[in-house]
C-alpha cells in the first residue's frame, strides 16, 4: 500500500484530533460513569484510556528518539509493508470490535484510576500532534521504530504511526460505547 506522506499525516492528525475531542467530552462524565463496567471482565472508560496511556508511554519516547536520530530525507510517498499492514489492520476500529488478548503489562483491568488518566491521555495526544508534524521532516519508510511486544521487530515509522493512532481510535470508541451502555442500562 502506497500513500502520499502528507495525506497520511493529515489523516492521522484528523483521527488524533477526534480522539482528543472525545476524551475532552468524557471528562464531563461523573467518576461513577468513568469507572462503571458492564461486567467483571470488561473495561471501564478509565481502563480503556489507561490502556492507551500505557502504550503511549512506550511509543512516544521511542518515536521521539527515532525522529531525533533519523538521517533520512523525507519522501513524498509512504509504502507500508506486510507487517505494518497486518498490525495496523489488527488494531483498527470496526463496529464489531474483535476481542484481542492484551499483554499483562498493558491490561489495566481493576486498576485504581481517576480523571488524571484522561488528562494524561490528552497530554499524550498533544505530543502525538507535535510528533506527527515533526514526522514531515523524516522518511516514514526508512525511519524504523521498535514495537512494544518485541524490541527485535522494527516497524517503519509510518506503520508505527498508523498502529498507534488506529489503536487509540479503537479504544476511545470503546470508551464512548461504554458510556452509552451505562446510560441505556440506567434509563
Amino acid at each position: 500500500m502506497t500513500l502520499v506522506t502528507e495525506e497520511l499525516i493529515q489523516h492521522l492528525l484528523g483521527i488524533t484530533q477526534e480522539n482528543l475531542d472525545s476524551v475532552e467530552q468524557l471528562k464531563k462524565q461523573s467518576i461513577d460513569v468513568l469507572n462503571w463496567k458492564q461486567n467483571a471482565t470488561s473495561w471501564s472508560v478509565l481502563e480503556c484510556v489507561e490502556h492507551l496511556n500505557r502504550y503511549g508511554d512506550f511509543y512516544l519516547p521511542e518515536i521521539t528518539k527515532r525522529i531525533g536520530i533519523s538521517k533520512h530525507e523525507p519522501s513524498k510517498v509512504f509504502k507500508s509493508n506486510w507487517l505494518g499492514k497486518y498490525f495496523s489492520k489488527s488494531v483498527s476500529y470496526n463496529e464489531d470490535l474483535n476481542k484481542m488478548k492484551t499483554f499483562k503489562a498493558m491490561n489495566p483491568l481493576n486498576s485504581e484510576l481517576d480523571t488524571a488518566t484522561l488528562q494524561k491521555f490528552i497530554s499524550q495526544q498533544y505530543q502525538i500532534i507535535e510528533l506527527l508534524d515533526m514526522s514531515k521532516n523524516v522518511n516514514l519508510d526508512k525511519t524504523k521504530t521498535a514495537i512494544s511486544i518485541s524490541k527485535l521487530i522494527k516497524l517503519r515509522l509510518g506503520d508505527t504511526w498508523r498502529v498507534l493512532v488506529y489503536h487509540n481510535e479503537r479504544h476511545v470508541k470503546q470508551a464512548e460505547k461504554t458510556v452509552k451502555i451505562f446510560g441505556s442500562d440506567f434509563l
